[in-house]
């Protein structure tokens, strides 16, 4: 087998009149080899088999059966050719149908594996695109279960991306975070672009369900739903997707809060603004292209969407919510209770199941560690706890302490004996009486000889 070096040499030497054997006598190779090598017959890197590949007498065969069951898996046609006499291997098999791409594309399954990509135009201040990001392990602290939720928005034309933690994926926390997202982009595109999201559209037809074309009308902007499985047509937010997963939540640690984590995934967007690219060979970066994307305005409030989760209480009457923690009365500690908050007021609301108001709160900034707590609930619970407090004299817990004579009679009891000072008592006449009665013959009815 010659290498690229000797194949580039031998081609030399051929254009400058040289003969075969002269190639092959100068590289020391075999004079058939050069032969192959100048006449395109062989290819360097690629060793020449020296024995045929079993797999091509069947080549014919699964050409047939493939296009008759595109589906059908490797394994049961290695099966049928095994039947047939196929002496190779599973993986030489399925080798030789990748090779030779024996399986017909099928549109439906692989709509975009195996065929062309149209480039699609993205114009300033054309589109968003939004999805859903689920992070697997969050840390301990923040409890949420086994998957964190990351809204990503991406503007295509510019390739700026912003993303935000949401709690859960419900309708309510997808408009809060559309909001969040929007606000750091710096303001709101023409149009959005959604998958076949539940909290969107009717996933089946991708006709938009009406509480969120309340929202949509809001925000002042059209809905475009994504074809089914069609994942190139929002490609720029999958790129996104991918960035954030690998180069910022991988390196989240367990002591970051939601807050932190956060503070993180901002700086990261806003660092990645500056990305160069090219805009008709002038050279630019993602943030420039950012600021003539043309965008308008977030309207001045958003989407009044009401959001609700739900929180234990702790020992100190204090409920934990976006990196603060607010009060309650007391008397409630392990209660699970529920956080409500409307998008764009300045307040928080704590509510029992059944819907009891428990505790109106200005929120705080979020992240903040702030412990907000109503006099009137600091004064309701030193009252609790001092109530709980007693003069007596602690227990003498090493004092010596025998079982009393009640407990040891009930120990006598259960064992089975019988109490001091008491004469147990046998009366045999009922063990006569039987006797007697087994010692009589039984009159009539026998057998007399």
């Amino acid at each position: 087998m010659l290498t690229w070096e000797d194949d580039v040499e031998a081609a030399a030497l051929r254009r400058q009149g040289w003969s075969i054997s002269a190639i092959a006598r100068h590289l020391g190779r075999d004079r058939q080899t050069v032969s192959d090598y100048l006449t395109g017959k062989r290819v360097p890197g690629k060793r020449a088999r020296t024995a045929a590949d079993p797999f091509d007498a069947y080549v014919e065969y699964c050409t047939i059966r493939l296009a008759d069951d595109p589906h059908v898996w490797a394994s049961t046609l290695f099966d049928e050719v095994l039947a047939l006499g196929y002496v190779g291997s599973y993986p030489s098999f399925t080798r030789g149908l990748r090779g030779r791409r024996l399986r017909p594309h099928c549109e439906p399954c692989r709509a975009s594996t195996g065929r062309d990509h149209q480039v699609i135009e993205h114009p300033p201040g054309a589109e968003t695109q939004f999805d859903w990001l689920e992070l697997p392990d969050p840390p301990p602290s923040w409890e949420a279960g086994s998957e964190a939720h990351l809204l990503v928005g991406v503007l295509p034309h510019s390739g700026a991306w912003r993303a935000v933690f949401a709690e859960s994926e419900d309708q309510p926390h997808l408009v809060q975070a559309l909001d969040a997202v929007v606000r750091r982009l710096g303001g709101v595109s023409r149009r959005w672009r959604f998958d076949r999201m539940a909290t969107v559209c009717y996933p089946g037809s991708g006709r938009i369900i009406a509480s969120f074309a309340q929202v949509a009308k809001h925000y002042g902007v059209g809905v475009d739903i994504c074809p089914p499985r069609h994942g190139n047509r929002k490609g720029s937010v999958e790129k996104g997707n991918h960035s954030l997963a690998q180069r910022c939540w991988r390196t989240i640690g367990d002591e970051l809060s939601p807050a932190q984590a956060q503070s993180r995934v901002d700086a990261f967007c806003v660092r990645a603004d500056g990305r160069v690219r090219r805009r008709g060979g002038v050279r630019t970066t993602v943030g420039q292209l950012l600021a003539d994307e043309g965008l308008r305005p977030a309207p001045s409030t958003g989407f009044p969407v009401v959001t609700e989760v739900p929180r234990v209480v702790s020992a100190q009457a204090l409920v934990a919510f976006a990196g603060n923690f607010y009060s309650i009365g007391p008397g409630m500690a392990g209660a699970t209770v529920t956080v409500r908050h409307r998008l764009g007021e300045d307040s928080i609301d704590i509510v029992t199941a059944s819907g009891v108001v428990l505790a109106v709160h200005r929120r705080e900034i979020d992240g903040a560690g702030v412990i907000a707590r109503h006099a009137h609930h600091v004064t309701a619970l030193e009252t609790a706890v001092l109530s709980q407090f007693s003069d007596r004299a602690p227990c003498r817990n090493k004092a010596r302490r025998p079982p009393s004579a009640a407990a040891r009679a009930e120990a006598d009891r259960l064992a089975g004996k019988a109490p001091p000072g008491q004469r147990v008592v046998v009366d045999f006449a009922a063990y006569i009486a039987a006797a007697q009665a087994a010692a009589t013959p039984p009159t009539g009815g026998g057998n007399r000889r």
